[in-house]
């Protein structure tokens, strides 16, 4: 279990509807945010210093096609090092995650887990009895697999080869839901997820992803050149997509 003691927060950005979670370390009070969102910095940050911690670590799941992440922007502000999957190889990156490899933050350790199919370098987090399932195994869903080499057949052996191995009980925590959900359980997804769960055969989740027909991700060709450098807007950003760099009027949180 997480214990009683260990700080944790679940934050909601509205404008990607982006969960971005804080974990902290009750002894060092060392904290990381888990897929921070660029107009939601402040209101991050915010958060920590309430709580009396101190941000010693950002960690974004993938590469990411619906937002930017402020994790340059927390280090610049702060110190914090920024953990992306050691795959990716990026240049701005100062702890390469790896399968395995645990990472610690203070007291707190926490799993990464190769999941790819939604991205080819996707990684979930397990983190003693829930895991931060990214945008590979959303709640009665899951991510996309037609775009930054995606694979159908990978996010398949991914969720229910890998995540679905873990104990049932285990909570879901994914990166975004977009009908004010906050969490699952694994033994739930199994269950009932209509994309992966139940008896849903290879084939026929490869034959549904494959027909999907869903739009042109709207903020995909500033989002991925933006977190290839760990965090940057572009400043040809056009004004309808401002908002994804603009800081947040309010702050919605769990």
């Amino acid at each position: 279990m997480i214990g009683p003691a260990t700080i944790f927060r679940q934050l909601f950005e509205p404008v990607s509807s982006t969960y971005t979670y804080l974990i902290a370390c009750p002894e060092t009070r060392e904290a990381a945010l888990v897929d921070p969102v660029m107009p939601a910095w402040q209101r991050d940050l915010q958060v920590v210093n309430e709580l009396g911690l101190k941000l010693v670590m950002t960690i974004d799941t993938h590469i990411h096609a619906d937002h930017i992440t402020s994790a340059s922007m927390l280090r610049r502000e702060v110190g914090s090092r920024i953990a992306t999957p050691a795959l990716d190889a990026l240049s701005c990156t100062d702890v390469p995650m790896e399968d395995g490899v645990p990472l610690q933050v203070g007291g707190v350790r926490i799993d990464p887990m190769h999941t790819p199919g939604h991205t080819d370098n996707h990684f979930a987090l397990v983190m003693n009895d829930r895991v931060f399932t990214g945008d590979a195994l959303l709640i009665d869903g899951c991510g996309r697999t037609d775009f930054q080499s995606g694979d159908a057949r990978e996010l398949y052996e991914s969720v229910r080869g890998r995540l679905f191995g873990l104990p049932g009980e285990t909570l879901v925590y994914p990166a975004h839901d977009y009908q004010g959900r906050w969490v699952s359980s694994i033994a739930q997804e199994k269950q009932r997820n209509p994309r992966l769960g139940a008896e849903r055969t290879l084939e026929d989740f490869i034959e549904l992803m494959e027909n999907l027909n869903l739009p042109y991700p709207k903020f995909i060709d500033y989002a991925v050149p933006g977190n290839k450098a760990c965090g940057q807007c572009p400043p040809d950003l056009p004004e309808h997509l401002r908002q994804y760099c603009q800081e947040m009027a309010e702050s919605p949180q769990g």
